[in-house]
């Protein structure tokens, strides 16, 4: 049995326009496998932890405790570009850095707010170059 929050949407990404202070985009973000797996559309999980954004316009973030998964999107219109499975969920605000003129990106995957096991990993991509 699922414990849900009683408020949808559970957890938006949110852009907004510093000039005018508006909403530029907002999207759900995250979902319960559980629910996934019964055929039940959730419209988002509860979120732990915030986004970076790289100068190439790009917005990463964990923050999605049950489904694991850490994604990267368009920072002008919140298009999903693409999105991974951690080892344990990614409740941590990403960092970035650079080697050898190459950037990655490291998230730690400790999870630690569902029912599932704990993680000790911090897991680094490489940017397409």
């Amino acid at each position: 049995m699922a414990i849900l929050p009683c408020s949808r949407p559970w957890g938006t990404l949110t852009a907004i326009n510093l000039n005018t202070g508006a909403f530029a985009w907002r999207i759900p973000l995250g979902e319960y496998p559980a629910l996934a797996r019964q055929g039940m559309a959730t419209p988002a999980a509860r979120n732990y932890g915030g986004p970076i954004v790289t100068a190439g316009g790009l917005l990463f973030i964990g923050a999605t405790n049950f489904d694991k998964k850490f994604r990267a999107f368009d920072k002008q219109t919140g298009a999903l570009l693409w999105e991974s499975t951690l080892p344990a969920a990614g409740n941590a605000t990403p960092a970035t850095y650079a080697v050898h003129n190459r950037q990655f990106v490291v998230i730690a995957a400790g999870g630690g707010k569902s029912r599932d096991p704990s993680g000790g990993s911090y897991i680094a991509y490489a940017l397409p170059q």
